[in-house]
């Protein structure tokens, strides 16, 4: 590894490092309640120290509501969903050796979009299960169910074939998306409510949806991290993984069921987000090469980043209080820099 290579993934860690707690401190003085950055740092201080002096002004105690109930939890929650969708995008990617491969691909998402439907379509979403609506959970149980669907359709022989698992994605996506657009024709006064949950959002979450996501994202991780060599391995092809003792069959299996859980577990609570699990894999490739020991820490830190910038932006950029839709401007920004990549890609190999 030449001298310029080492300090540009030096200086990869440091940037991403350093930008996690800048933009969340940041994204959390922003809204329509406009938070100080001094004031800001003295209810983040009265956890620590619990004087009544540093909560004395009724601003404060305005914003220290706003921070730990509301905008703490939201930035949290961004946090985490970046990560496990980006994380979840780049096993996909090693595993299917496609480079357009993310949860849309093997229907995670559209499943997960299936579920949230019904559950609107019903009046469900009001009903509560331990303490959480039951909107996420069944997004979570849909997403399973369309990951399970297409794990029996892909399955060639008793083994796991990666052209055949992409082609079942992309039927059991179609047929799950047509199911979509029929409740959505069929019950027009549910239509804002299924449109606005499918374009993704954040809004309105909790730390119960952050508690909701953490052991996912936690374990599928955990999970996944310790199959970095294998995965590295495997985007060489069965023959080569195969030769170099690894088991394709029940490895992939692992991480397939990892990955998905974790987009599953973040698509449930946000709704669906776009382009994150597709751009952030080959932006972390560009920068650090395609070893996934240190390829999947980094598609977690740019994923979190990218979520969070974007969930600010779609809180802030109107005037008057109303958001927009997160997968709206994930899609802005991530679709002009995925077609950037394509053509850097005609230059470069990427996997």
């Amino acid at each position: 590894m030449t001298s310029e290579k080492v300090w540009q993934i030096r200086l990869f860690w440091t940037a991403t490092i350093l930008l996690v707690p800048t933009l969340s401190f940041y994204g959390i003085t922003l809204g329509p309640y406009t938070i100080e950055p001094d004031t800001l740092w003295r209810v983040l201080a009265s956890v620590f120290h619990d004087s009544p002096s540093m909560l004395s002004e009724k601003d404060a105690v305005t914003a220290h509501y706003i921070v730990f109930q509301l905008r703490l939890a939201r930035v949290a929650l961004a946090l985490l969903v970046g990560a496990s969708l980006a994380v979840s995008g780049t096993v996909y990617q090693g595993l299917l050796l496609n480079p357009l491969a993310d949860p849309f691909t093997l229907g995670v998402s559209t499943g997960a979009a299936f579920g949230a439907s019904l559950t609107i379509l019903f009046g469900w979403a009001s009903w509560k299960l331990g303490g959480m609506s039951a909107l996420p959970m069944m997004a979570f149980l849909g997403a399973v169910g369309a990951l399970s669907l297409v794990l029996i359709l892909g399955r060639l022989q008793g083994k796991i074939d990666s052209t055949t698992l992409v082609l079942a994605g992309i039927i059991v996506s179609t047929f799950l998306s047509a199911w979509i657009s029929l409740l959505k024709s069929l019950h027009e006064e549910s239509l804002s409510a299924i449109v606005f949950w499918i374009m993704g959002s954040l809004s309105g979450r909790s730390w119960r949806h952050v508690l909701a996501v953490l052991p996912y994202m936690l374990v599928g991780s955990w999970i996944i991290f310790l199959y970095a060599r294998e995965l590295d391995l495997l985007a060489l092809g069965d023959t080569a993984a195969l030769q170099s003792g690894v088991a394709t069959d029940s490895v992939r299996r692992r991480l397939l069921g990892a990955a998905s859980l974790m987009a599953a577990a973040a698509v449930a609570v946000s709704g669906v987000v776009g382009f994150i699990g597709l751009v952030v894999p080959h932006v972390a490739r560009l920068c650090l090469g395609p070893r996934h020991r240190q390829l999947l820490p980094a598609s977690m830190i740019l994923g979190a980043l990218l979520t969070l910038v974007s969930d600010t932006l779609a809180r802030t950029i109107l005037s008057d209080g109303r958001e927009i839709p997160l997968g709206v401007v994930t899609a802005i920004l991530g679709a002009p820099f995925f077609a950037y990549l394509l053509i850097h890609r005609k230059r470069s190999v990427m996997l």
